[in-house]
């Protein structure tokens, strides 16, 4: 009985003693370091549920109110990427994509301890563009490349699950995994390399899952309220 109030008394210490550790501050402003995330598809792409890499791409501003914390996120990536289109043995497509989101939402912590287990959801928008052009794979073809731009601009809402360690009272490490449901207008626009530069159109409206597994990054808290 002994041992157990003993062991009751050295966690409440534990607890009090890194408490309030987000509370304490009015806002925190951090910086994703690394993600792992699912681009929206694009085009007719073979290898869509692939991920990809991203380093300091995210920006993240936290208004804290005890143990939940309102937040505003932006990320951006923007990279060349090739990738089969159709079939693996049909088209390759080559081009620049830009992907950038704009969130708001909330984050709740479980405790107040160092390690700070937490959920939230994020609402915002979304936008892709792929600028590019594709060729045929096969080498008895004889269909002339075209070029293509291709957007999605919609809504998405993303549930998230993370996890916090305060090292020190001003500065946390998180990471965190979320699922998006994205819902688009895509608008693709096709543009033949022949003589009249033949044009064509399509327009979408799409229901999307993209999983980002992985987030991580660094915050810190400022401006003390005591």
């Amino acid at each position: 009985m002994k041992k157990f109030v003993l062991f009751v008394c050295c966690i409440s210490f534990y607890t009090t003693a890194f408490s309030q550790t987000d509370a304490n501050y009015n806002y925190s402003i951090g910086v994703v370091g690394f993600s792992s995330m699912q681009l929206p598809k694009i085009l007719n792409q073979t290898n869509s549920q692939e991920y990809k890499d991203s380093y300091f791409t995210g920006v993240l501003v936290k208004f804290n109110d005890n143990q939940i914390s309102y937040r505003v996120r932006a990320d951006y990536y923007r990279k060349n990427i090739t990738f089969a289109n159709q079939c693996n043995t049909c088209e390759i497509a080559a081009g620049l994509v830009t992907d950038y989101s704009f969130t708001v939402g909330f984050e709740k912590n479980f405790n107040y301890a160092k390690i700070q287990p937490y959920f939230g959801v994020d609402l915002g928008f979304k936008a892709n563009r792929f600028t590019g052009e594709i060729k045929s794979n096969n080498p008895k073809s004889s269909n002339l490349p075209y070029n293509v731009d291709a957007d999605k601009n919609g809504f998405l809402i993303a549930p998230l699950l993370g996890i916090k360690v305060n090292p020190i009272k001003q500065l946390s490490l998180f990471v965190e995994t979320n699922a998006k449901f994205y819902y688009a207008y895509e608008r693709q626009e096709t543009i033949q390399q022949d003589a009249l530069n033949t044009r064509s159109f399509a327009k979408y409206n799409k229901w999307e899952f993209l999983v980002n597994p992985v987030s991580v990054g660094i915050q810190v808290h400022l401006i003390s309220k005591n």
